[in-house]
């Protein structure tokens, strides 16, 4: 580019010299000499504009090439990084999305919404209230044909709201989703056969709760994440071992989503202690399982008998969000 401004420059330096030696004859007598040299110093300037152009257009390309360079270093330093030509770390990511995306698919035949009580369109006080009394009688009903014992007049979880027809505003669908809820939980542990259910407890989703019994609630509250809402419940019963057994695995095998999240087991104490275990089938009628006499290494028998417990079962229910 140089030489070719020093030979333009040249040029013209001539033209300047021949302006103040010719005169206007020896311009139409070399006319055709005239017109070339014009001709040549506009095609000189536009080649020199071009040339300035490219070497513009150069020096942009130039600075970006050199910012994917860095963003692709950059991607490339990352860990993981996207990949390479080996390893394709991105296809690999989106196959993972994929697998998930096909087990929580799969996984939602275990999380299946309970419904709540009363399952209408539009909740009012008048039909949870008289629904609400209707399933608190039934769950009573059914505790006994389990022959599960329970607090005097037990109201599931429910005292506060048992004695009033207008409730709280705001709360009767929460509250209905609830009652769906304990009479689910209570369903397992009748069909367990525990000896008693001590209480259930809840959290708090209604004004009308402050004015109920501390032990009916939880300190805690309703979790909602991206994907589900996480309600925690607790409930203490005693029982024996194989009803414990019973009660996880009811749990375990709701189709509803509820999860078993903490086990506290404790003897339930002298006094409860006097209810029986469940006796064994036997000729001649139904009658206690003696004690298990097993001989220890130094030859004194070691004898083995159940006792009743006292378990308080921490259960989260998940009910996984709509789908948008």
């Amino acid at each position: 580019m140089a030489s070719l401004l020093v030979f333009t420059f040249s040029i013209l330096h001539s033209k300047f010299c021949l302006l103040h030696l010719i005169n206007m004859g020896w311009i139409k007598r070399n006319l055709m000499f005239v017109v070339g040299g014009v001709v040549a110093l506009a095609l000189l300037g536009a080649a020199a504009f071009y040339d300035w152009r490219s070497w513009d257009h150069n020096a942009t390309a130039y600075d970006r090439l050199n910012e994917i360079y860095g963003k692709l270093k950059e991607l490339n330093d990352k860990k993981p990084s996207p990949g390479n030509a080996v390893v394709n770390n991105i296809k690999s990511a989106k196959d993972q999305e994929a697998a998930v995306r096909e087990w929580i698919s799969a996984a939602g035949e275990n999380f299946k919404p309970i419904a709540p009580i009363p399952d209408d369109a539009e909740v009012t006080s008048e039909t949870f209230a008289a629904d609400l009394s209707r399933t608190i009688d039934q769950m009573q009903h059914e505790a006994g044909a389990a022959s599960v014992q329970l607090p005097p007049n037990y109201g599931f979880s429910f005292e506060a709201q048992r004695s009033i027809v207008q409730f709280a505003p705001g709360s009767l669908v929460p509250l209905a989703l609830q009652l769906g809820e304990v009479k689910k939980i209570s369903g397992i542990l009748f069909a367990a056969d525990v000896n008693a259910l001590d209480g259930i407890q809840r959290v708090r989703v209604s004004g009308d709760d402050l004015a109920g019994p501390q032990t009916d609630y939880l300190g805690e509250v309703s979790v909602t994440n991206n994907l589900a809402v996480l309600t925690p419940y607790a409930v203490t019963f005693k029982s024996f071992s194989p009803e414990l057994a019973a009660v996880l695995a009811g749990f375990a095998a709701s189709p509803n989503g509820m999860i078993v999240k903490a086990v506290n087991i404790t003897p339930a104490g002298a006094a409860q202690a006097s209810v029986a275990p469940p006796p064994y089938i036997r000729e001649g009628g139904m009658v206690e399982p003696p004690p298990v006499n097993m001989t220890g290494h130094g030859g004194l028998p070691t004898v083995l008998q159940e006792q009743l417990l006292r378990i308080t079962l921490e259960v989260v229910i998940v009910k996984p969000l709509p789908k948008n």
